[in-house]
């Protein structure tokens, strides 16, 4: 009777112990790319906004398939293929870009809310290393995942305001899960990481950030610096937001979980550009806050509306308005 007793509280312990989903990201209702075309400005439906990307179908650069998804986790029927390549150009801009953002009502932006999402690269049309990538970020790129830049150009490197803080081996078709421990009331970010099947730790303890988002600036895909023709197959599982206290389980498929954690590198002294980009009176259209105003190529506006200021993110192919 007393083991029944210790049983009943510990499942209690553990039922209590992840927080609350604001947000779900799963891919299960979509089972066509064209699923994504459902929503529009006029109609947004669904559970995210599909608007960054190229000039070709849908289909070109979004595919679900229960192959694409993490098999650890067994909730979910279906992961995302995204894709990027020659025609990925957005908008006119000299960057290509696949991105989905929530399509939600929820508060994605206040008290302490973890950014959960898996990502995997195969040994298909795989990422290339000598050019920069930015992977699942915000518009202000307060924190982001990044591939192709920092002192280990072939692992993904976790930044805050652009400084490197910890990296590891991007090894082909190994599952990284992550989750962003944002506090947007202290004004601080960590990090959580794993592999496969294993449970969440902490490898970046939280630290000061310009956190802040109006709850739809979150990118889940890929941007790549600089157009080539290349195609890259980047994976998606595991996506959803949510509160206080973090889920650490990835779900009961894959293998056992490891006493160890994820690989990492020790933080990098590398600070963030301050270097502001050179602003001009001259009469003409200007750019929105977030929209691009700079870089190699760029032919748009390069005057920001009051009060932003056009500011160098991925210098010298992309300023924004920030």
């Amino acid at each position: 009777m007393l083991s029944l007793t210790w049983a009943i509280l510990s499942a209690l312990t553990l039922s209590v112990s992840a927080g609350n989903k604001i947000w779900d990201g799963s891919f299960n209702p979509f089972t066509t790319a064209t699923d994504f075309d459902k929503w529009d400005w006029s109609t947004p439906v669904g559970t995210y906004q599909w608007y960054i990307h190229g000039s070709q179908s849908t289909s070109r650069y979004l595919a679900v398939s229960s192959d694409y998804k993490n098999p650890a986790m067994s909730s979910e029927q279906r992961g995302l293929k995204l894709t990027i390549d020659g025609t990925s150009n957005w908008n006119g801009q000299t960057l290509e870009r696949t991105e989905l953002i929530p399509q939600t009502s929820s508060n994605l932006g206040s008290g302490n809310l973890f950014y959960h999402f898996s990502v995997k690269r195969s040994s298909t049309n795989p990422p290339d290393s000598t050019l920069e990538h930015q992977v699942c970020f915000f518009e202000s790129h307060f924190t982001e995942l990044k591939y192709g830049v920092g002192s280990n150009p072939t692992s993904l490197t976790w930044m805050i305001s652009g400084a490197e803080q910890w990296n590891i081996p991007f090894d082909a078709n190994t599952w990284f899960n992550f989750a962003y421990d944002i506090d947007f009331s202290a004004g601080t970010v960590g990090l959580w990481a794993s592999t496969g099947s294993d449970p969440l730790k902490k490898v970046v303890q939280n630290r000061s950030a310009p956190t802040s988002t109006n709850s739809a600036d979150w990118h889940l895909g890929v941007l790549r610096i600089v157009t080539n023709q290349t195609p890259e197959d980047w994976y998606f599982s595991g996506v959803y937001v949510e509160n206080g206290p973090i889920t650490t389980a990835i779900g009961s498929g894959g293998s056992p979980p490891s006493s160890s954690p994820p690989a990492s590198t020790s933080p990098s002294t590398t600070q963030p550009t301050t270097t502001q980009a050179p602003t001009t009176t001259t009469a003409g259209p200007t750019q929105t806050q977030w929209g691009q105003c700079g870089g190699v190529g760029w032919t748009g506006p390069t005057v920001c509306a009051s009060p932003f200021t056009c500011t160098p993110v991925s210098p010298p192919y992309y300023s924004q308005c920030i």
